[in-house]
C-alpha cells in the first residue's frame, strides 16, 4: 500500500505535463500580433475607432496590428476575417453598412452577418452630419432641398462608396424629404470629404469623426444632425427631425466581430477589454472629442443589435433602389 503513490507518480506528472503543455498553447498563441480589420480607408471613422480601441484589445504583451482593406461596401474586408480562422487572431471592426447593409445591396454576397461572425463588443454609435462646403451659399437644410429640387441632375452628394453609411443615410434624407440627387461614391470616406472640399460634390452626409476638424476649422458647414437629439460638440446645428422630418434617426454603430466558431472564452475576454477602455476616461475623452457617443455592449446584446438592423435597413436600400458598383 504505501508503494502505491509512488507506482502512480509517473502517470500523475505525465498528466500535469500534459496539463502545462495545453494551458502554454493559448499562451503562446496570445504573443501574436492581433490582425483588426478595417473595412475603409485610413483617416475614416471605421479607421478613427479602430485606432482608439486598439490599445486595450489585447492580453499583456500583445500587440494589435491595424489592417485596412477598403472596397465593395466592407465587404471584402468582412469575406477575408469571415474565412479567417476562428483563433482570436483575427477581428473586424464591423459597423452599419458592413453588418446591417450589405445583405439587402449585395445579391451574391459571399458571407452572412448572422451565420458566418460572433458578435464580440460593441464600439460607438456616431451620428450623421450633414454638410456642405463652407463656401456655398447653402445654408439649411431647406436650402439643400429646394437647391437639389430646382437643378435636378446637377446636385451630387458624396459617400465612402455604394452601400455605406453616408450613402443609405442620404438616400434615407431623400425618401423622406422627395428631391433628386445624384450619388457620388468613394473608396473611403477621407476621399469623399477632400473632393466636398475641393468643391467637386455639393454635400455629404457622414459620420461626425471625420468631419468635425473640417467643421472646426471653417471649410465646412453643417445643416442637419442624424440624431434624435442634437450634439454637444455641435450644439447650434439642428436634428433633421427639427426642421420638420419627425421621427428621422439614420445614426451609424461600430462593433467588433470574430470568425463564426471563435472560443467563448477569447470573446468574453476580448468584450471585458474593450468594455474597460470603453469606460475609460482617456477613451471617452477622446471619443467625446470627436463627436462618438461609446456604448458598450454585451455580445448578446450586440448580435441582437445586428439582427433587428438588417430588415430595417432592407426597406431604405429598396426604396431607394441603392445598387453596388
Amino acid at each position: 500500500m504505501p508503494h502505491r503513490p509512488l507506482a502512480r507518480r509517473p502517470l500523475l506528472l505525465g498528466s500535469l505535463g500534459s496539463l502545462a503543455a495545453l494551458l502554454s498553447g493559448p499562451a503562446r498563441a496570445q504573443t501574436k500580433p492581433i490582425r483588426l480589420i478595417v473595412p475603409f480607408t485610413p483617416g475614416g471613422t471605421a479607421d478613427i475607432l479602430a485606432r482608439a480601441v486598439a490599445p486595450f484589445l489585447g492580453a499583456p504583451g500583445q500587440t494589435v496590428v491595424i489592417d485596412n482593406k477598403p472596397g465593395a461596401g466592407g465587404s471584402i474586408a468582412a469575406d477575408l476575417v469571415a474565412k479567417a480562422e476562428p483563433d482570436g487572431q483575427t477581428l473586424l471592426m464591423g459597423h452599419v453598412g458592413t453588418m446591417a447593409v450589405n445583405p439587402s445591396l449585395y445579391p451574391k454576397l459571399p458571407y452572412d452577418p448572422l451565420r458566418h461572425f460572433a458578435p464580440v463588443a460593441h464600439v460607438a454609435r456616431i451620428p450623421n452630419v450633414l454638410v456642405v462646403n463652407a463656401h456655398s451659399d447653402i445654408r439649411t437644410l431647406e436650402d439643400l432641398i429646394a437647391r437639389a429640387k430646382a437643378k435636378p441632375g446637377e446636385f451630387s452628394y458624396a459617400s465612402g462608396g455604394n452601400g455605406s453609411a453616408a450613402h443609405i443615410t442620404f438616400e434615407s434624407l431623400k425618401l423622406r424629404a422627395g428631391f433628386p440627387a445624384e450619388h457620388i461614391p468613394y473608396r473611403g470616406t477621407a476621399p469623399a470629404v477632400t473632393d466636398l472640399l475641393a468643391g467637386q460634390v455639393q454635400a455629404t452626409f457622414t459620420g461626425i469623426p471625420a468631419l468635425l476638424p473640417h467643421l472646426k476649422a471653417g471649410k465646412l458647414r453643417a445643416l442637419a444632425v442624424s440624431s434624435s437629439r442634437r450634439l454637444a460638440v455641435l450644439p447650434d446645428v439642428p436634428t433633421v427631425a427639427e426642421r420638420g422630418f419627425k421621427g428621422f434617426e439614420a445614426d451609424q454603430w461600430y462593433g467588433l466581430v470574430a470568425p463564426a466558431g471563435t472560443p467563448a472564452a477569447l470573446v468574453s475576454a476580448f468584450n471585458d477589454r474593450v468594455n474597460k477602455g470603453l469606460s475609460s476616461a482617456e477613451v471617452e475623452r477622446q471619443l467625446s472629442h470627436e463627436g462618438a457617443d461609446p456604448e458598450p455592449m454585451s455580445p448578446q446584446a450586440f448580435g441582437q443589435l445586428i439582427a433587428q438592423e438588417i430588415p430595417r435597413w432592407r426597406e431604405v436600400v429598396r426604396a431607394g433602389n441603392v445598387r453596388p458598383d
